[in-house]
């Protein structure tokens, strides 16, 4: 596998989350977004939308995350990042997708350099705390359901919604976001830092070493 992403990007590091999780080795491609490296012929190749992540895996390229997930869910089903139930999938669904598709857009670099170009330095920061803030608010109430058990969004064990959390709050910290008064959120993200998956994808590290790879952790 060849993961072509930014060590900063939130869709990248739930791509690396679900990897660590599953145990999968991969080989890591920079793409520097902040120089612009996404709109190279080379990554517009892989992926006509400029973006990351991008997954060369079984032959194919994959794009957009969670379909990047749900893909090795489907290929590589242990340990499963989905319930078994239909209605327990879907609920993941929903919380994964809260993130990826309402939170996540409204702070991308892409939109965030358009508010800037607007409004300047001052608004887009306004901005980013404003919908993050408000979206956390939203997830927490989500997370009120009867399968959240108090450590990951649902049940005893890290799903694809925890894959996709976790990197929305890095990005909350590194903008000086409080969660701390939304409970729910403040367990889930205390379990996954003491999980070691969550670890081996963290920005930081990845940005200071070699991807991860090897044992399941």
């Amino acid at each position: 596998m060849i993961l072509h992403d930014f060590w900063r990007s939130s869709a990248s590091y739930r791509v690396r989350i679900a990897l660590a999780l599953k145990g999968l080795c991969f080989e890591q491609v920079p793409v520097d977004l902040v120089a612009g490296a996404q709109r190279s012929g080379a990554h517009l190749a892989l992926n006509p939308q400029g973006l990351v992540p991008a997954l060369e895996v079984d032959g194919l390229v994959l794009t957009q995350s969670l379909a990047i997930i749900e893909y090795l869910e489907e290929t590589r089903p242990a340990p499963a990042l989905l319930p078994k139930r239909p209605a327990e999938r879907a609920h993941v669904r929903r919380l994964s997708q809260a993130i990826a598709c309402e939170i996540h857009p409204l702070s991308n670099l892409r939109t965030l350099n358009r508010v800037e170009a607007l409004a300047g330095a001052e608004a887009r920061a306004d901005w980013n705390r404003e919908t993050i803030a408000a979206g956390l608010d939203a997830f927490e109430a989500l997370l009120d359901h009867p399968g959240f058990a108090g450590a990951f969004c649902h049940a005893d064990r890290p799903t694809m919604a925890d894959c996709a959390l976790i990197p929305q709050l890095y990005n909350a910290d590194r903008w000086g976001i409080a969660y701390a008064h939304l409970p729910r959120i403040a367990a889930v993200a205390a379990s996954c830092a003491a999980h070691p998956a969550f670890a081996a994808a963290h920005p930081d590290r990845v940005h200071r070493a070699a991807a991860p790879c090897g044992e399941r952790v």
